[in-house]
């Protein structure tokens, strides 16, 4: 048969099938349960002991002591190569990855999070835990460094 004959065969066979690929921006995808995507960070649970810190290959994690018994995170994420070391080191799960691997930003400085303890009561801190990942976490970018 001739190449011609081969490709025709090949694109009629093609026809009726369904496209191997997925419409990416218009049909969200669900990532698998072991996905290694955005590190979050519970800061209620953080008892300081900076393993998370110390095993990080990348160092992108800094944790910082801001009052008794009260501990934020600055997590660079440009640095983070979602590697997990930091989430199986921490011996009270404070870290864990998530499926969001939409992390792309336009400025440098907004890659850079904070995870602040939140201010509330106990009891509104475990009703936001209970509310889910996206609302237990109050995360804001840090101010752009100086050129």
């Amino acid at each position: 048969m001739t190449k011609v004959g081969k490709m025709l065969q090949e694109v009629l066979r093609s026809v009726g099938r369904k496209p191997a690929t997925v419409r990416y921006p218009h049909d969200k995808i669900t990532m698998p349960a072991d996905f290694r995507g955005r590190l979050v960070f519970d800061p209620a649970k953080c008892i300081g002991c900076k393993m998370c810190m110390r095993d990080c290959p990348a160092a992108a994690i800094e944790i910082v002591k801001v009052g008794e018994k009260k501990f934020e995170a600055h997590v660079d994420v440009a640095k983070c190569i979602a590697c997990g070391q930091c989430v199986d080191s921490c011996p009270k799960d404070v870290l864990r990855l998530t499926g969001d691997f939409e992390l792309a930003q336009l400025a440098r400085g907004k890659l850079r999070v904070t995870f602040e303890q939140d201010s509330s009561s106990p009891a509104e801190a475990a009703e936001l835990r209970r509310a889910g990942p996206a609302a237990e976490i109050e995360k804001k970018p840090e101010p752009e460094a100086k050129k």
